[in-house]
């Protein structure tokens, strides 16, 4: 079973590279969904992991229409990424009837400059899954992460097996949204996947003794200043000692 390890931070990166994962995905601000990382983050990152690093391409929350400001960020982001050891990109546009954005994406794709490009989980929310897959395989998209268009993996399975069989092998379907050790066998199964996407978090106390926990650093709806979520080592074991068919 391939296994890619979606994360935020260093210490996460450590403990995928200390379970043998095959694959990162790394992201700053996973609560928003998973933004674009410093590049220090990914410096620091290839010298911790040996393996294939995804660096995600997402400069804001919310929808995936980009103005073309964002566009030339984007771009900008992507060959730094590349020079400093991303091994793959991955990205999404979309237009605002919910379709797949050629041209923006072209844009991106032009801008990796041959490496491998991924559409992340913005292939959920288009209007139609299966008229998305195949723009997607005519742009060139090596990997599509998705979670079958349903809330979670686990409900998705089904659509992430129909989609493997629309694909015949022209393009991956990496199933990923709410995979656990506990599930991660089933959605395996079901969706006939030999790779699987997870973030394998477990939440930490912060070591902080002086604590002002009425004084909120971000949005004052999220919770737990004092709290962190890191990747968990032996979570990652756990689905990575899943046998694929």
């Amino acid at each position: 079973m391939i296994v890619e390890v979606c994360l935020d931070s260093l210490e996460s990166v450590a403990a995928a590279a200390d379970a043998g994962a095959d694959r990162i995905e790394l992201c700053s601000a996973l609560t928003e969904g998973g933004l674009t990382p410093t590049l220090g983050t990914l410096i620091e990152a290839r010298r911790i992991f040996p393996g294939v690093i995804v660096h995600m391409i997402r400069p804001r929350r919310g929808d995936f229409h980009y103005n073309t400001l964002e566009l030339e960020a984007m771009a900008t982001d992507i060959q730094r990424a590349i020079e400093h050891g991303a091994d793959e990109i991955i990205f999404g546009c979309l237009f605002l009837d919910g379709s797949v954005d050629r041209h923006a994406n072209e844009t991106l794709i032009k801008a990796c400059n041959g490496h491998p490009c991924v559409f992340h989980r913005a292939f959920d929310v288009t209007r139609s899954l299966s008229e998305s897959l195949e723009t997607l395989i005519e742009l060139g998209f090596k990997r599509v992460l998705s979670s079958g268009g349903h809330p979670n993996a686990l409900e998705g399975a089904p659509a992430l097996r129909d989609l493997g069989k629309q694909a015949k092998g022209r393009i991956e379907i990496l199933p990923g949204g709410g995979i656990t050790p506990e599930n991660a066998a089933i959605v395996a199964q079901q969706a006939e996947a030999a790779q699987l996407h997870l973030t394998a978090r477990r939440t930490h106390e912060s070591p902080m003794i002086h604590r002002n926990p009425d004084l909120p650093m971000g949005a004052t709806e999220v919770p737990g200043e004092y709290e962190f979520k890191t990747a968990s080592a032996e979570c990652i074991r756990k689905v990575m000692a899943i046998p694929s068919d």
